[in-house]
């Protein structure tokens, strides 16, 4: 509802609320084919590029980055966007799923070893402090807290899980995308997200891969309180069977404030159980949860409405066919901010 609040207090009279994807972020550039991504961007045998939020390839393997670009360029032709959008290339951002695919690393060194040391540690020490109650030892508290802490854990174990699960290749592997950001001649960041959406639903529907996966999607009045409901009551359902949550964007995409200043794209609100995962095990503990209330968010609003804007700037400047150095001077200003310290409890 918050969310909602905001926007509305910006004037932003519609927005939509998308499913958001638990997977990593990806943006992918897909070529008509070989040539034209010779002549357009200088490289010779790749047909496009796979990277991550960074700007460091996704795979390692480039076959595999092929085979998921050749499966895209098809859908594309088949939906029949190259004629329509009237273009050789097009720009996608998209989530890659699982999280496991790319975040392996971070799933053995910091989440499953989590996981791991609960489950060593906590069932002998809710036996031995069982033992002690049933001798008369009074440990009541300390048990009742334990038990407590077990189940956190637990389900700090369960959130992550349910974003990972087994591929063989690139079966099992499914790619989300919910904007084209730019084509041939023109920036697609101000279409508006219903037609974004349209387009890329027609992208899904022509993959006869099983590579694409739909975004989830609903329309929100912010000035309707049956709405709004609608919006917490969707976001609820949703987060209650183990998604992740949703993100809130002007229906608009790039919106102005009525003072004139660029309105934040989006506003991720993501669901309890998988904000264990953030937070840690224990985080909807009182205690905890009045401390995270406090974080100081006008910096990190600040620096992402920047990074917006460079991002468009980046963008106009691609599509426009501008050097590469030139795209590359806006790039490399939101990986300098992104950069910038923030509270490290958002």
């Amino acid at each position: 509802a918050e969310a909602f609040a905001q926007y509305a207090a910006d004037g932003v009279e519609r927005v939509v609320c998308e499913e958001k994807h638990m997977g990593s972020r990806a943006v992918a550039l897909v070529c008509r084919d070989a040539d034209v991504a010779r002549k357009r961007f200088g490289v010779d045998g790749p047909t496009g590029s796979l990277y991550t939020r960074t700007g460091r390839p996704f795979f390692d393997d480039a076959s595999v980055t092929e085979t998921i670009l050749d499966r895209v360029r098809e859908a594309v032709g088949e939906a029949g966007l190259w004629d329509e959008l009237e273009t050789d290339w097009l720009l996608l951002d998209a989530e890659l799923m699982p999280w496991s695919l790319k975040a392996q690393g971070l799933l053995r060194s910091q989440y499953a070893a989590v996981g791991a040391a609960s489950a060593a540690v906590f069932p002998g020490a809710l036996a031995a402090l069982e033992g002690a109650a049933a001798r008369g030892v009074d440990v009541s508290d300390l048990l009742a807290r334990q038990r407590e802490r077990a189940s956190d854990a637990a389900a700090f174990t369960e959130a992550y899980r349910r974003y990972c699960w087994t591929t063989d290749g690139l079966d099992g592997v499914r790619l989300a995308p919910f904007q084209i950001l730019a084509v041939q001649g023109r920036s697609l960041a101000a279409l508006p997200h219903n037609e974004q959406l349209a387009l890329l639903d027609r992208l899904v529907e022509h993959d006869g891969s099983g590579l694409l996966q739909t975004t989830r999607r609903l329309y929100v009045d912010t000035g309707d309180p049956e709405s709004v409901q609608a919006g917490v009551d969707w976001w609820l359902e949703m987060t209650g069977r183990g998604g992740e949550g949703m993100v809130v964007k002007p229906l608009g995409a790039v919106v102005r404030s009525g003072e004139g200043r660029l309105v934040q794209p989006g506003i991720k609100c993501r669901g309890r159980e998988y904000l264990r995962i953030i937070y840690g095990p224990e985080y909807t503990r009182p205690d905890n949860l009045a401390r995270l209330r406090g974080r100081f968010l006008n910096h990190k609003r600040s620096l992402a409405i920047r990074e917006y804007a460079l991002g468009l700037e980046a963008l106009d400047r691609l599509a426009e066919g501008e050097p590469l150095w030139r795209v590359h001077e806006a790039v490399f200003g939101v990986l300098a901010l992104e950069s910038e310290p923030v509270d490290p409890r958002l």
